[in-house]
């Protein structure tokens, strides 16, 4: 597979300024592209990299950047978004359906599924009532429950597991690992022992989302656990029951949302940060890496501590503590003076 000048600019919709009989065979970093490969420049502190690289074009910001031997610098508003529709071009070929189920995968006898249309790997088992979406991609190992419905182009990867009655939408990505519909966190304490609280309600992922892997969405006790529109959800991450996670909210490693939470539209929730149990969080807020949130949010900004407060809020408190050290040896000198005899 190779890429033509003139379609590489009508794919980052550029109009070409001038003509080149080239073909580009693939794409890579800059410090390990070869002769023929495409790479990109996002950000400033890899510029070192740009004078040695061995690509044969570089997706640059605007700018005045030197030219390596044998290399084009090509500029556009945004390299790495550039760089992404490149990438997909290149590697489309391998997630393209490849129609079928393979002989090592159970498939209930009820389940609505055109195997012309759809990739079903081995080891898959999909069980009683479940429809499964032309153009999606059932990686090897995944489990599908009974009455999940699956919308279409969806990818699973190999070992996700959606579990029964779960809603999934159109182009959706599971990411390895991945536990749809696992129960949420629920027990009484009755005579002095912890008891199960059912689980009965669902799990829905709209559009668009992405989770990642070993990633678990827990089902609602009853109702809907949702994870809205366009969301993406990275590694590792806990979406307890009954969580409402709105659209195009980023959920970064290895967060934990508590039951009952309720997350506006672009949200961020950064990485290791937790949320507690039937919280609210406004349109837009950002909450900072190793946050923990035990008040909802009502206005957007960025929020950061453990318990997290408005960022310059808890700057300042940060700055204040970075000159604890000072502050006791100013107060040591002090209360020496005053200890000191007054002279007659």
């Amino acid at each position: 597979m190779s890429l033509g000048w003139r379609e590489l600019h009508d794919l980052i919709g550029i109009p070409p300024s001038h003509d080149r009989d080239f073909s580009y065979t693939g794409v890579s970093s800059l410090t390990e592209a070869k002769s023929g490969e495409i790479s990109f420049l996002g950000n400033s502190r890899y510029e070192t990299h740009l004078t040695a690289t061995q690509a044969s074009l570089v997706l640059v910001p605007e700018g005045d950047f030197s030219s390596p031997a044998g290399c084009h610098l090509l500029s556009v508003d945004n390299p790495s978004v550039a760089f992404s529709r490149v990438i997909d071009y290149f590697h489309s070929q391998s997630t393209q359906v490849q129609p079928g189920i393979s002989p090592g995968a159970h498939v209930a006898d009820d389940v609505e599924i055109d195997p012309a249309k759809v990739q079903v790997g081995p080891g898959v088992v999909i069980e009683s009532g479940a429809k499964i979406g032309d153009g999606s991609i059932i990686g090897a190992g995944c489990l599908i429950g009974r009455n999940v419905s699956l919308g279409k182009d969806c990818l699973l990867h190999p070992g996700s597991i959606i579990r029964e009655a779960c809603l999934i939408g159109d182009r959706v990505i599971l990411q390895p690992g991945c536990v749809i519909g696992s129960d949420g966190y629920g027990f009484d304490l009755v005579n002095g022992r912890h008891q199960k609280t059912p689980q009965v309600g669902i799990v829905e992922i709209e559009n668009d989302v992405e989770i990642g892997a070993n990633c678990c969405v827990d089902r609602a006790r009853f109702g809907s656990t949702v994870v809205g529109e366009g969301t993406k959800v990275d590694n590792m991450a806990q979406i307890g029951h009954n969580v409402k996670i709105g659209k195009h909210c980023l959920v970064v490693a290895q967060c934990g949302i508590a039951g009952s939470s309720r997350l506006g539209n672009y949200v961020t929730i950064a990485a290791q940060a937790g949320v507690a149990g039937h919280l609210e969080i406004t349109d837009q807020s950002v909450l900072a890496a190793q946050s923990g949130l035990f008040k909802s949010i009502h206005k957007p900004g960025v929020y950061m501590g453990n318990p997290a407060r408005p960022i310059r809020e808890e700057q300042r408190k940060l700055a204040a503590l970075s000159r604890l050290p000072e502050l006791r040896k100013e107060f040591g000198s002090l209360k020496k003076k005053l200890e000191e005899p007054i002279g007659e």
